[in-house]
Parts: C-alpha cells; sequence; structure tokens
C-alpha cells in the first residue's frame, strides 16, 4: 500500500507517519488491512527525523498540479491532507489562504479523479467552519456558517469531499477537528495558537500571553486522540457515512479559564503565574465566532473515542514532550 500525507513535514503529519510505521498496516479499498509499503511525505519544507526506507520526502509547492500528478499516483491508495494555511494567515493573506486550502484540494481530488483508482481520502476539516449564532450543542446536521476565510475555505473542502465520493472518484472523509492541545515548538499563526502557548510555555518555564477572556470556551483534543482520530476515520467503511462524508470528531468542551486550573492542578500556581492575560481584539474575533460544545454521536457510534479530561492531556504533553519533568 502506499500513502500520501500533504503537511507531512508539520506536528501532526510526521506523527501520523510515525504512528502508520509503527502500525505498518491500513484499510485497503475492500477493507482488509495491507501492508504499508510507501509513505510519501509532501511539504513546502523537508520532513525529517525519518530512517525508514518506507519514507519518501518529497518538498515543493501543495498548489501545483504538476507536484501532486508526481506523489499522487495510480498506486496511492490512501490519502491523508492535512497541509492547510492555518486560520489567522489565511484571515491575513486571502490570496494564499485561497490558493493552499481551496486550490490545492481541488488539485489533489481531481488528481485522484483522473487516476481512476477511488483512493480513500481524509481530509482535516475544522471547527471554524461554524460561526455566528450557533446552538449551545452543534450538531452533525447544523449548518455551517463560517465567519472567517479560513472557515469559509475548510466548508468548501468538505463539499468537494461530499461530491467527489458521490460521484464515486474517491472514498473519502472529512473529520472536523478541535483545537489540539499541547502542541510541541513554537507558536504559529493559528489564531487557535494560545490554546498550546498557554499551557506548553509555562511548563517550559516561559512566560504565556492569552489573547482572549477567561470564558472563552474551546473545542480540543489531544495530540494522541487527533492521530487516533485520522487513522480511525480512514479504516471506517465508507458506507457507514451515509448521506454525508463530513463527520464531528469528538473532543473535550472547555473554557480556557478550566485549561488553566487544570494546569494549576497538575504543575501548581508559580506554573500558572506566568501566563499573562492580554486581550488582541484580531484573535478573539476569529476564536469568539467558534463554536465550543458539540454532539458527536454519530463518530462515536463509528467508533471514534473521546477524551478523558484536561489534566489527562497535560500530563500527557509532559510524558510525550519534557520527558516526564516541569521546569522551575
Amino acid at each position: 500500500m502506499e500513502i500520501l500525507i500533504t503537511g507531512g513535514a508539520g506536528f501532526l503529519g510526521a506523527r501520523l507517519a510515525r504512528q502508520l510505521l509503527r502500525r505498518n498496516t491500513l484499510s485497503g479499498p475492500d477493507g482488509a488491512q495491507q501492508t504499508i509499503s510507501r509513505i510519501r511525505l509532501l511539504d513546502v519544507v523537508p520532513a525529517s527525523g525519518f530512517n525508514d526506507p518506507r519514507i519518501e520526502v518529497v518538498t515543493g509547492d501543495i498548489a501545483d498540479p504538476a507536484l501532486i500528478a508526481r506523489c499522487l499516483t495510480p498506486a496511492t491508495q490512501s490519502v491523508f491532507h492535512l497541509a492547510a494555511v492555518v486560520s489567522g494567515q489565511a484571515e491575513a493573506d486571502f490570496d494564499l489562504g485561497m490558493r493552499i486550502n481551496l486550490d490545492a484540494t481541488r488539485h489533489l481530488l481531481e488528481r485522484c479523479r483522473a487516476n481512476g483508482n477511488r483512493p480513500r481520502v481524509v481530509l482535516t476539516s475544522s471547527v471554524a467552519v461554524f460561526g455566528g449564532e450557533m446552538p449551545p450543542r452543534v450538531l452533525d446536521s447544523t449548518s455551517v456558517t463560517p465567519q472567517s476565510s479560513y472557515g469559509t475555505q475548510k466548508a468548501i473542502g468538505e463539499l468537494l469531499v461530499n461530491d467527489f465520493s458521490r460521484k464515486g472518484f474517491i472514498d473519502g472523509r472529512a473529520l472536523r477537528m478541535p483545537t489540539v492541545s499541547v502542541r510541541p515548538g513554537a507558536p504559529n499563526k493559528a489564531a487557535s495558537s494560545f490554546a498550546s502557548g498557554i499551557i506548553r510555555e509555562p511548563l517550559n518555564g516561559l512566560q504565556a500571553i492569552c489573547p482572549v477572556a477567561p470564558e472563552t470556551p474551546m473545542w480540543l483534543v489531544s495530540p494522541r486522540m487527533a492521530i487516533s482520530h485520522l487513522i480511525h476515520g480512514h479504516d471506517i467503511d465508507g458506507a457507514g457515512l451515509a448521506f454525508t462524508r463530513t463527520l464531528n470528531v469528538p473532543g473535550l468542551s472547555i473554557t480556557v479559564k478550566d485549561m488553566v486550573d487544570a494546569l494549576e492542578n497538575v504543575a501548581g500556581r508559580k506554573t500558572v503565574d506566568r501566563i499573562q492575560w492580554q486581550p488582541d481584539p484580531a484573535i478573539m474575533r476569529i476564536v469568539n465566532s467558534w463554536p465550543g460544545d458539540f454532539l458527536t454521536a454519530r463518530a462515536e457510534q463509528l467508533g471514534f473515542q473521546s477524551e478523558l479530561g484536561f489534566a489527562d492531556i497535560i500530563r500527557a504533553y509532559i510524558d510525550d514532550e519534557l520527558g516526564g519533568a516541569i521546569k522551575a
């Protein structure tokens, strides 16, 4: 089996690749587990840290149809489309967001269509497809009402996956992923970047800025569970998705204050005191347009798992990224 991961040098893309290498199998077109022979990691920068003959690193412009054609061949049976310009950057640079988040998705799906082998395609979507006046809990049937360019681009991607699947060109599924926290590494330009920064930086002995109000609701998923969602979302039988290939996957509904309280319970008051509250109207406008609670019964019926609690997510970050120790 050959697999393509776009955004393969990124945090989730690289983690997904490592987990797939450990598994060594993934569901094929008939649903049976097949041995993984090759994973292509496509990104604008080269993926690093891999020493496995099954990995092929490809660097280039994801919106270049010729590059997609080179990476996505008739032998490619599975595609994880993770590459994206994140929310804050897509809002600030409209042309870039449209090119990477929309045009590249269309090029990728058209290449699948041209290849004629109906690969399984997993598109990572976002809670940003919702916004404005929302019900207390978002349902699978809730209409998308994006309030940002990023959300609009993701919503269009969902519709394309649905239609290309309806036409039999792909076996697609679009997973509306919660905000991933806690991400390691440096902050990015996503409006939700603070959701990791207010935990990561204090645990690393650094100051952090929280740009939103304590009562801001968030819909979160841990890195471990995010990878589990991606693989499980790929392996489920597409026939079970019925009328729509889009799923709200389980996450944890929590306020920013609850996140900080959990950090204090795990790491103490000294760690929490490293957080500074500095409202940023631009970030608040984007984040406050997102819903903070979802009913995910449909995904759960399909076998997706739920998080336990945010304190457990913090402890997992300490174990996975800090060697079990908190910086003084």
